[in-house]
């Protein structure tokens, strides 16, 4: 009797499953971008990497009482409260963004990154009803049934840990849960994808000694911006999964060497990590990047026919024509969804989530995908191409989560 009625429990479900699917195929574009909202608000959207400590350094903007305002509602850039909120983005990883020129200096970029993370805190605290600091996946989950943002940190570029491995529990205690061991150059913890000197052929025994600690403290490694042998080397000698917070899929665009390969999405797969997927567009597309490329040589050359440089006030018309005449190349919203679709097709659907890079490529960013209001038109897509409304809780948050739990249980917490 009790096997009974679990089958008829069991064809239940499956007739409900199916229904849901019919209902989605039959449903009218608007009732599908609405649907598509419902999904970006029900559930908590992570985003691996949102450069907005760093725009506003670069805008040399400091958040006080007196201006706060301007993070509710900026207009500028690619971030703001605003604009989180229509999007559904509830969890988007700051960005601690250390430049490799950091790396030349005494302290390689540790009071750059301490002033970027009392930037965050300062958010968190001149708007506690809006934004909460967040350490763990269940801190998030707090922070989204009260209705807030929650702000986590990454730092891109382990470069301020300098040779001291106690600076990793310095910047643990502050809140850091990522690291992305390098950026454009190679530094003392391992080679980079944008540098051709290979230092190291991988990890220094400097860096080994860097995953291991980040391991027993409970800090994802992340190997965005890391050369191939880097990958390989950290994938092997962690004893969590690994993440990919901003990185796209070399297939696409194969002269981005700090894109991932075939090859190495399989290997994050099968080692149980998350790729996060970049929306910077000369990540996505080659062919848009190399015409990019061309187009501001033209310029340059054009430029130095006339003897200006391009910050002369005396450019700036010229400038203005010929990109009037030479507009900026972009990809549609659907090659992001591409860069999904290919993670899926070669790790699984378990494997890959949302790394925008918003605030941090210069609005060079997908038809659709202009700023973090716009989640609800990826969901769209992907929606549209199929993904079920778990596949799109998975990509939201879920994924990320997993790998997240991993590592806090890896250090002894979970």
């Amino acid at each position: 009797m009790k096997i009974h009625s679990l089958l008829l429990f069991c064809s239940a479900l499956a007739i409900v499953s199916c229904s849901d699917k019919k209902s989605v195929s039959r449903m009218t574009d608007d009732e599908l971008r609405t649907y598509a909202n419902e999904l970006a608000h029900k559930y908590i959207i992570t985003d691996g990497h949102v450069d907005l400590p760093g725009a506003l350094i670069d805008k040399k903007y400091f958040p006080t009482a007196e201006n706060i305002d301007t993070i509710i509602h900026t207009g500028k850039g690619n971030f703001d409260y605003e604009r989180a909120v229509k999007g559904g983005l509830t969890a988007p990883f700051m960005s601690i963004y250390i430049p490799s020129s950091r790396q030349a200096l005494p302290d390689m970029g540790k009071s750059l990154a301490d002033s970027m993370i009392n930037m965050v805190h300062a958010i968190s605290q001149l708007l506690p009803d809006k934004f909460a600091l967040a350490n763990t996946p269940a801190q998030v989950e707090a922070n989204f049934k009260q209705g807030k943002i929650s702000l986590p940190m990454g730092m891109e570029n382990g470069a301020p840990i300098g040779n001291d491995l106690a600076n990793l529990q310095h910047f643990f205690d502050r809140g850091i849960r990522y690291i992305t061991l390098t950026h454009s150059r190679d530094n003392q913890i391992c080679d980079s994808s944008g540098d051709t000197t290979k230092t190291w052929n991988g990890l220094s025994p400097f860096g080994k000694d860097v995953v291991a600690e980040m391991n027993r403290l409970g800090i994802m490694v992340d190997i965005s911006h890391v050369d191939d042998s880097t990958f390989y080397q950290a994938v092997k000698l962690s004893k969590a999964p690994v993440i990919a917070s901003h990185s796209s899929c070399r297939a696409f665009a194969p002269t981005v060497r700090r894109n991932m390969t075939d090859d190495m999405i399989k290997k994050l797969g099968e080692h149980g990590g998350v790729m996060q997927i970049n929306f910077y567009s000369a990540f996505l597309d080659s062919a848009v990047s190399n015409a990019n490329t061309k187009s501001r040589a033209e310029l340059k050359k054009l430029l130095a026919e006339k003897g200006l440089q391009a910050s002369d006030t005396a450019a700036q018309a010229l400038i203005a024509q010929f990109e009037k005449e030479h507009p900026w190349k972009t990809t549609p919203i659907e090659t992001v969804a591409d860069h999904i679709d290919h993670v899926v097709k070669i790790a699984g659907i378990d494997h890959v989530a949302f790394g925008s890079d918003y605030d941090g490529v210069d609005n060079r960013l997908p038809i659709g995908l202009e700023d973090v209001s716009t989640f609800p038109n990826l969901i769209y897509v992907l929606l549209k191409r199929g993904y079920t409304e778990e596949d799109i809780e998975k990509i939201c948050y879920k994924n990320v989560w997993r790998v997240w739990n991993a590592v806090e249980k890896v250090a002894g917490r979970g």
